[in-house]
Formats: C-alpha cells, sequence, structure tokens
C-alpha cells in the first residue's frame, strides 16, 4: 500500500502528483531520430538491452581482478617495485574514479537530450575502450599508462550506462513491475562478475590481450541493439540549460576527493601509508571546498546539475542514505576477503600462489549465488509489499554475517565461511532491488536520469571510500604487529637478523598486494642475492606456501577483525535509515483510498 511517504510532500506536490498520473510519453529529445510506435511488449527490450549492459561491465570488473598478474607480466611492469605501486593502483580504482565523477553530470544531460541516445553512446564509448585495450602491444611504463588511459575511456562509457539503465527500465515498466524488472537486471551483474572470474584465469593464461576482446561482442551487439530497438519513452522539457559551473565544481571536487583518497592507501616516505602526504591532504582539502561550492552553486542556478530539491521526497533521501551507508560497509568487503584467501587460507591448504586468485573467486561463489536467489525475488516482492522490510531486513542480515566473520579463525572451516558468504548475499539481494525501485519510484519522471545517475554516485563514491577506509584500517594492524612477526620467522628461518629486520621494515602494502596478485610474497620480497645465497632447505621454507601465511595471519586479523566490526556499524545505521523510508510510495499515484483525477478530464473522457 502507499502510505507514509505521500506525507512527506508538500500539498502542491500532492496535487501535481494526482492531477498526473498516469504520465504519458513525452516527446523525443530534440534532434533524436524518430521514436514511432513502441514495439510489442518494448518493456522486455528494455530490460534484457539493459541487462546486456550490466552483464558487460561486471564481467569487464571481475575480468581485470583476476588478470592483473598475466596483464603486468606481459607488459614487463612490477606493480609491487615503490616507483611502479600506482599502476597497480590507477588500473584497480582508475575506472571507479571516472565513473564516480561522470555518473550525476551524465545523468543530467541525459534527462536534457535524451537518456537512450546518451545509454546508446556508453555503449559505443565503452566498446571503443575494449578494442582499444586489446590493440595495446607496448611494454613497460608506457604501456601501462597506455592501459589506464584506455580504462578511463571505458569508465566515461560505463558512467553512461550506469546513469542511464535504471532510468530506461523505470520509464518502460509500469511501477508495479519495476521491483521484478530490477532484481533480473541485477542478476545479470552477479553472474557477470561470476563468469568474469573463471574467464580471466582461463584467457590469462592464453593471452592477457583476450581479455579486453571478450569484451567486444557485448558491446558491439548492444550498440547495435539499443539503436535499433531502444525508443527515447521519457517526458523531455525543452530550453534546459546545461549547468557548466556546477559540473565543473563537482567533477573537480569529487575527483580531488577521490583521488586523495587513492594515494592516501600507499606508502610516503618511511609511513606505511600516505595520510600525511602533503598531495593528499591538498587534495582532500580541496574536495571538500570544491563540493561546498558545488552545493552553493546548485542553490543558484535555474537548472542545477544536481536536484537538491529531490532530496525533499523522503524515500529518496533515506534511500540514498541507506545505499550509501551500506556501500560503505561492504565496498572493500570483496577485496579484503579475496587478500583474506589468496594470502593466507588458499596456501594454508596447499595452493600454489599463481592459482590462489582464480581459487579465491571460485570460493566466493556463495556470496554471489545468494544475491542471485534472493534479488530477483525481493524485487518482485517489493512491487507489492513496498521497499521498507524488505531492504531493512537485508541491511540487518548483512550486519549480522560482518558479526560472525570476526568470529572466525585466519585458518577457518570453509562451512561456516561458505554459510556466512551465502547469507551475506541473501542480504544485499534483499536489499538492493527493492531500494533501487523504491528510490526510481519516488521521482518524476523528467529527473529519473539525473536522479538515476545520483544513486550510482553515491554507491561508487562509497565504493571508493570504502576501500579507503578497510585498507587503512587492515593497515593498520600490520605496521602495528607484521614487522616483529616476520623479523621473527624470518630469524628463525635462517635469514640474517640485518637482512630479516630489513625485509619486516618494508611497507606492509607490498605484501598484501603481493598476496592479491597472486605472487609468493617471499620471493618477491626478499633480495634475489641474499635468498640464492641460503641452503636449499631454508630457501624451500621460507618460499613454502605455508611460510609467509603463517607470519601474517595474526596481525591482518587482528586489522580486518576491527574493519568488520565498523562494516557492522554502519550496516545498522544504513538499516535504520532504510526503515525511516516510510510505506510504499509511487510519484504520481494518490495514496491509498484516493482516485487519480486526470490531468484534461475532456480529453480522458475522450480516450
Amino acid at each position: 500500500m502507499i502510505q507514509s511517504a505521500w506525507a512527506y510532500i508538500s500539498p502542491l506536490e500532492r496535487c501535481l502528483c494526482v492531477a498526473t498520473a498516469p504520465t504519458q510519453p513525452g516527446p523525443p529529445a530534440p534532434g533524436a531520430r524518430a521514436a514511432g510506435p513502441l514495439p510489442p511488449h518494448y518493456k522486455w527490450i528494455a530490460l534484457s538491452n539493459t541487462t546486456l549492459g550490466i552483464l558487460m561491465a561486471a564481467l569487464n570488473g571481475s575480468i581485470i581482478l583476476i588478470s592483473l598478474p598475466a596483464i603486468f607480466r606481459g607488459i614487463g611492469v612490477n606493480p609491487l617495485a615503490p616507483a611502479e605501486t600506482g599502476y597497480l593502483l590507477w588500473m584497480l580504482l582508475g575506472y571507479l574514479v571516472v565513473t564516480a565523477v561522470f555518473l550525476v553530470t551524465f545523468g543530467r544531460i541525459s534527462d536534457i537530450f535524451g537518456r537512450v541516445r546518451l545509454y546508446n553512446a556508453g555503449f559505443a564509448v565503452f566498446t571503443l575502450g575494449s578494442i582499444l585495450l586489446y590493440l595495446t602491444r607496448g611494454h613497460g611504463n608506457t604501456a601501462a599508462l597506455e592501459l589506464i588511459l584506455f580504462r578511463l575511456v571505458q569508465g566515461i562509457g560505463g558512467a553512461f550506462l550506469f546513469a542511464n539503465s535504471a532510468a530506461i527500465l523505470t520509464d518502460a515498466f509500469p511501477a508495479e513491475e519495476r521491483g521484478a524488472a530490477m532484481g533480473l537486471n541485477q542478476i545479470a551483474g552477479i553472474g557477470g562478475s561470476l563468469v568474469g572470474l573463471l574467464l580471466g584465469g582461463l584467457l590469462a593464461a592464453v593471452d592477457w590481450h583476450l581479455v579486453f576482446l571478450v569484451s567486444v561482442p557485448f558491446g558491439v551487439v548492444g550498440t547495435v541493439w539499443a539503436y535499433l530497438m531502444l525508443r527515447e519513452t521519457a517526458p523531455i522539457r525543452q530550453h534546459q540549460r546545461i549547468d557548466y559551473w556546477g559540473n565543473i565544481a563537482f567533477a573537480a571536487g569529487l575527483t580531488s576527493l577521490l583521488i586523495g583518497i587513492t594515494y592516501g592507501i600507499m606508502p610516503y616516505g618511511h609511513s606505511n601509508m600516505g595520510w600525511a602526504s602533503p598531495l593528499v591532504r591538498m587534495s582532500l582539502t580541496a574536495g571538500v571546498l570544491l563540493l561546498l561550492l558545488f552545493a552553493w552553486i546548485e542553490t543558484r542556478v535555474p537548472d542545477p546539475m544536481f536536484r537538491l530539491q529531490l532530496f525533499r521526497i523522503r524515500m529518496f533521501t533515506t534511500g540514498n542514505v541507506a545505499s550509501f551507508l551500506g556501500s560503505l560497509a561492504r565496498g572493500g568487503l570483496q577485496f579484503m576477503l579475496i587478500i583474506w584467501l589468496q594470502g593466507i587460507w588458499l596456501p594454508l591448504h596447499g595452493y600454489a600462489f599463481k592459482v590462489t586468485p582464480l581459487w579465491a573467486g571460485v570460493y566466493m561463489i556463495p556470496l554471489m549465488a545468494g544475491f542471485m536467489f534472493l534479488g530477483p525475488i525481493s524485487g518482485k516482492l517489493s512491487d507489492r509489499l513496498g521497499a521498507r522490510g524488505l531492504s531493512t531486513s537485508g541491511l540487518l542480515l548483512t550486519a549480522a554475517c560482518f558479526l560472525g566473520l570476526t568470529a572466525l579463525p585466519a585458518d577457518f572451516r570453509y562451512l561456516p565461511f561458505a554459510l556466512l558468504l551465502l547469507l551475506m548475499g541473501c542480504g544485499m539481494g534483499l536489499f538492493t532491488a527493492p531500494n533501487t525501485t523504491s528510490i526510481m519510484n519516488a521521482l518524476p519522471p523528467e529527473n529519473r536520469g539525473v536522479g538515476s545517475g545520483m544513486i550510482a554516485t553515491f554507491q561508487n563514491a562509497a565504493q571508493m571510500c570504502s576501500m579507503g577506509v578497510f585498507f587503512t584500517i587492515v593497515i593498520v594492524g600490520l605496521g602495528r604487529d607484521l614487522p616483529g612477526a616476520l623479523s621473527a620467522g624470518l630469524t628463525a628461518a635462517g635469514l640474517p637478523a640485518a637482512v630479516a629486520h630489513g625485509v619486516a621494515s618494508l611497507p606492509p602494502t607490498a605484501a598484501l598486494f603481493a598476496a592479491f596478485l597472486g605472487y609468493n610474497p617471499m620471493a618477491t620480497l626478499l633480495p634475489a642475492t641474499v635468498l640464492h645465497a641460503l641452503p636449499a632447505a631454508a630457501q624451500a621454507r621460507l618460499l613454502a606456501h605455508a611460510f609467509f601465511p603463517g607470519l601474517i595471519a595474526a596481525p591482518f586479523m587482528s586489522g580486518l577483525r576491527d574493519a568488520f566490526l565498523i562494516a557492522f556499524g554502519l550496516s545498522l545505521l544504513a538499516a535504520l535509515s532504510s526503515y525511516l523510508r516510510g510505506g510504499r510510495y509511487v510519484h504520481g499515484a494518490p495514496p491509498a483510498g484516493v482516485e487519480a483525477i486526470p490531468a484534461d478530464p475532456g480529453r480522458a473522457a475522450a480516450d
């Protein structure tokens, strides 16, 4: 039922909502291709096309994670060398930075010029980026820069796709079916992540270029299909102006903030992390000031990029706050779980370091399975029950799983771990589709593009911040406890005390990245001349699968448990925000028991 959200909009807005229900498709964007009549079952065409876009983007993200060792070996760059760690970070995070920066801008532009046209452009740009990545044939730092640049091109295409996919689905489906559509759409994202992990492991072993080529067929088909089949059904307000100053302030502020976070988790001088770096401090300060300037600009321009008045809608505000806090809680989860599996658990169970990236993906399947199982079910249920109960329950279940993870030892039994991942995936599935549907249902049709971009911006920015928070907490724990454990362990293994002390004083970031990339950390951290000078038995002990995991386990778990406790608290706050959203509300629909008044009674009678 449509309940309390109706009480949180003004009397004028109530009149407008009742008078305009239901919304008819508006005129096409200026200069757009003639839309013509909608094909039969158009909503399924929109769902299948946006699902293909989500599948492509998700596959591309996970296939990169699993293929990074092969990529860096292929171009001859050591991502663990102090001067080259930045290449690894930008390969991992550059796509997220660009996508987060442009999402709201592209969503607003799409409201002005047409969502379908710019969504189609997103497919084409993403495909171009994939082709350029595949064609990269250089070596060394030049090749690394080219790959990062072309990943940024993909990020621009991804921003167009993410900014418009939810809006296109919302336009195409009636309110009583949107939750189910969102749930089905999100299955593709999880399925794409799983397929990407498996494909990455297989293709990278043949030729690392193939991991980029695999996205090209999806992009070509999606571009052509979107051009031929999608139609502009959203109402377009004529004579809107682009908020140039707002766009510049927002892009510069968010870019500065995210760059500060990116370099904050890198070593600086003699410190394990870069938060004391003048560059990081200047970037964070400038980012905050520019975003404050952006908020001031948005209250003074006639056609703002960021529709601050949308936050007067309770469903929109509470849903986005819940999404931001939930993403902040779990955004760094996958990264830390992969390091836990690759750096500690899998080697302790006899897996060679070079195969740990693939098997880490396999052992995380329960997380994806839970999401895939409950995502579409919760979306469909939310069409009848609303989002509050489902989304709040999902966040509470996620919080309980974070608490459960704190009780596991470093060398856990897999069944309890898998059960916690499965339940956490179920919690995410319960939350995501109902929450997104709830937010989009609350938006006026002409603001769905910018609203969709705002949702995705909050999620992506929170994910970036989450990685910075999780990484910082774990590094603090490692920096406190790892040097002593390493020094004692290396000395006991027969290494000279001076060499052991020198290795133990290296930034723990290198050890984490080595584990993440599937390298043997001891082979990476120990100087080759020292290693080869040791007896064969000592070498075998130092390079054994269980040696490094045994040393790092306790320091790593100390920081990781702190991160899980913080994620537990954030999930509870997200659940509270989700609960405060109120009952089900659809923009343009009257509250329960009130009949809609046609905008033009005479025309309605004639129809």
